[in-house]
């Protein structure tokens, strides 16, 4: 079967049989392919006693299917039986299962309970919440000075919690992957010459965040893998075992290893042990503020005794395509501007094509449309102008397939609001949740907030956006949404518009009737809604949302999930009976703003095969793609907001407005536990270092998301950017370069995408 030919240095690999081997495989080079296979052959040679196991680590859930299927579909093909001689885990499967051999040396009952993201996102949610509470004054010396009172406490309302909260997440989670226990930084911190407030802050929510867990009798993801570590150094028996039952160790992704990753699958394979680690230091996209880091399989493949291999060859995308992401990679190396980014990305290998008489051959180059838009769009008028392109295109090619990815949910969603309106056929699940899910429970959240608080002027300027949100993407109807929004929110007294007594009607007294009939009319008709809506709060919640949804859902599709949510805030409250309509409507802001996935609305775990969607867009985010691949791609917002370069000017987005000096808090938070952490006198806190250091490592990042975003096209890539809400933003630096490459070549292409 044609599926089973080899490549040269597939062949080269597979010529394995023990130690240590890392290899370094380009985009659509098959290196899952390449890693089953391999683990199929060593189970064809019998190299496995009765009672052993190939074991296969892997990145994400999704791909754990990916493998048993490649794997069986192999061993059938040899005559042997699917199912046995091999597990294939992702690194907290790994873990828990290690975990389960010894609850008890870990101080864990045998029933101990595994919190998934949802319900720590949730305690850690509160940790922040009674922080604040506890210190309400702490963190006014990190806020922008210039700032005025009203918008102050509004920062400290709306804005600091979600804030507290990311440090804390960060916080956390380094310090178990450095494996510091809560008492153990509180030791260090009393040692400390001199304070580190934001150290403090971290500790203190570390310990508040695991005595929920101790009270819950549960551990998180992260503890997992710390104490699946744990338990291998302390019983030397538990670790002979299972170095017994898994003498070989194939890991997959190992650009995403983390430090405690390493350290368990080094331990399991030992000093003599069978260690293969695949993956491309090019497409390492997961890094900022988590524990991953390219540099764990970069140092491992360089080591003395490591085998050195790799999979240059793609048949994924045309010539031009290939040579165009190589050019990325060398302008990066060799002629970025700024300096320090120029280890970003790894020239060797760089992408080869196949060979004639590849089984995969790459498409034909004269197939190839490249097309960098560099007129100046507003972020409404780039969302139009993608939508213009795929109404034009999706008609002429329905058996070819199509993405637009974007940099961030929120250009994403902006799109598919644009695709929906215009009935052009698109497919949104590998967003972190759908875009009809983010509306409907946003929508939603935003007047249940406003009801919790029917007083508010700002709240009752929200609902009326939400209200109008069919004029969102008119920029005419838009700014004139937004005047009579800021109309609403200057009501010294919301009564005087809702419920006029002794004839102080505010909409009367505007002189809108005459001056404005269609604002004023607008006005009436939201009057009357918002009425009905506040008579309706004696309503159980979940029948409030089913009536809130009748009046401002339209969609089949949205209605649908306004029901499952009317479920979800029912059970909330028969949960947490003491639970008021703000908190509940906080169940819904967590939904729309995708701190979590709403369960049952998203198939994006389970795999995703492009091929069933043809004659649809795909909208995804950039990360999301990764191990994709289109036709035509679209990739979107490559400016210097999205991908910048530490050039002066460039804006970035964990450095929030209303932060002094534009500090990142979050790196700030991590660099003085470094500090505490740390046996170097030395090494000493600066404030704003970390700051400049997490610049780097941002636009080193977003540098291989471009790569990666890039090597999803096969025959068609359009790049477009945006120049921002304010109107100052440029295109990112190294889509000018890509730009004048294709210039230089003859390549580039002006005609209308």
């Amino acid at each position: 079967m044609a599926i089973f030919m080899l490549r040269p240095m597939q062949k080269d690999i597979l010529s394995y049989t023990s130690g240590r081997m890392g290899i370094s495989a380009v985009p659509g080079s098959g290196k899952t392919w390449t890693l089953s296979f391999l683990a199929a052959d060593l189970l064809k040679r019998g190299v496995l006693l009765e009672d052993q196991e190939i074991l296969i680590v892997t990145l994400v859930n999704s791909a754990v299917d990916n493998f048993y299927n490649r794997i069986s579909t192999f061993i059938e093909s040899r005559g042997l039986i699917p199912n046995i001689g091999y597990r294939v885990r992702t690194l907290h499967g790994l873990a828990h299962d290690i975990v389960r051999e010894r609850p008890e040396l870990l101080g864990l009952d045998n029933n101990f309970q595994i919190i998934d993201e949802r319900e720590a996102n949730s305690i850690r949610d509160g940790v922040a919440q009674a922080w604040i509470a506890s210190h309400p004054d702490q963190l006014e010396v990190y806020l922008e000075p210039t700032v005025d009172e009203s918008r102050r406490q509004w920062v400290k309302r709306e804005q600091l919690p979600g804030l507290v909260n990311d440090i804390a997440l960060s916080f956390i989670r380094f310090a178990k992957d450095q494996r510091y226990t809560p008492d153990r930084l509180r030791e260090k911190l009393r040692e400390m010459p001199v304070p580190l407030p934001l150290a403090e802050m971290g500790v203190e929510m570390y310990e508040n965040y695991q005595n929920a867990l101790i009270y819950r009798g549960a551990v998180d993801f992260d503890d997992l893998i710390r104490l699946a570590l744990s338990a291998m150094e302390w019983d030397a028996a538990l670790l002979e075992r299972l170095r017994h039952r898994w003498p070989y160790i194939l890991e997959d992704e190992a650009q995403d290893s983390s430090r405690l990753q390493e350290e368990i699958l080094s331990l399991l394979a030992g000093e003599q042990g069978n260690w293969v680690r695949v993956g491309d230091p090019n497409q390492a996209i997961y890094e900022t503020f988590t524990t991953a880091s390219p540099e764990y399989l970069q140092n491992f493949i360089h080591q003395p005794g490591v085998i050195q291999k790799n999979l240059p060859n793609s048949g994924r995308a045309t010539l031009s395509l290939i040579n165009l992401a190589n050019y990325l990679v060398q302008w990066t190396s060799q002629e970025h501007p700024n300096g320090p980014l120029r280890d970003a990305l790894e020239t060797s290998p760089l992408i080869e094509p196949t060979g004639h008489d590849d089984p995969q051959p790459n498409p034909a180059d004269d197939l190839t449309y490249i097309h960098f838009a560099t007129q100046k769009f507003t972020p409404i008028t780039e969302v139009q102008a993608v939508a213009d392109s795929l109404e034009r295109w999706l008609p002429e090619h329905p058996d070819a397939t199509v993405a637009v990815l974007a940099p961030r949910n929120e250009r994403a969603f902006n799109l598919v609001d644009e695709l929906r309106r215009r009935n052009i056929p698109y497919h949104d699940d590998l967003l972190r949740s759908s875009s009809t899910t983010r509306f409907s429970a946003g929508s939603l959240g935003h007047i249940l907030r406003y009801l919790s608080d029917p007083g508010s002027s700002g709240k009752l300027a929200t609902v009326f956006r939400v209200w109008k949100r069919d004029s969102r993407q008119d920029e005419a109807q838009n700014a004139q949404v937004e005047k009579t929004a800021e109309l609403l929110r200057k009501i010294k007294h919301v009564e005087d518009f809702l419920w006029p007594a002794d004839g102080k009607d505010w909409l009367e007294e505007s002189g809108l009737a005459s001056r404005l009939p269609g604002m004023y009319e607008q006005l009436e008709q939201f009057r009357i809604f918002v009425r009905r809506w506040q008579a309706s709060i004696v309503l159980p919640i979940d029948q409030l949302v089913l009536t809130l949804a009748q009046d401002l859902l339209t969609e089949p599709g949205e209605l649908a999930i306004a029901h499952k949510l009317a479920v979800l805030l029912g059970q909330a409250q028969n949960t947490h009976p003491d639970w008021r309509l703000d908190q509940l409507s906080e169940e819904l802001a967590v939904i729309a703003k995708n701190e979590r996935r709403f369960l049952g609305f998203s198939d994006s775990d389970s795999g995703f095969e492009p091929d069933k969607y043809r004659g649809k867009a795909i909208v995804s985010t950039m990360h999301k793609a990764k191990g994709l691949e289109w036709d035509r791609v679209y990739l979107m917002s490559v400016n210097n907001y999205d991908f910048p370069s530490g050039n002066p000017g460039d804006p970035y987005i964990a450095e929030k407005h209303f932060i002094r000096d534009s500090l990142n808090i979050q790196a700030e938070a991590l660099a003085q536990l470094k500090a505490l952490l740390s046996s170097d006198e030395y090494h000493w806190y600066q404030e704003g270092a970390a700051t400049l250091e997490s610049r780097l490592d941002y636009a080193r990042e977003r540098l291989r998301l471009l790569y990666v975003a890039i090597t999803r096209a096969k025959k068609e890539l359009i790049l477009t950017w945006n120049n921002g809400r304010r109107g100052e933003l440029r295109p990112a630096l190294p889509f000018t370069a890509l730009y004048s490459y294709l210039e230089q070549h003859g390549k580039a292409q002006h005609d209308p995408a």
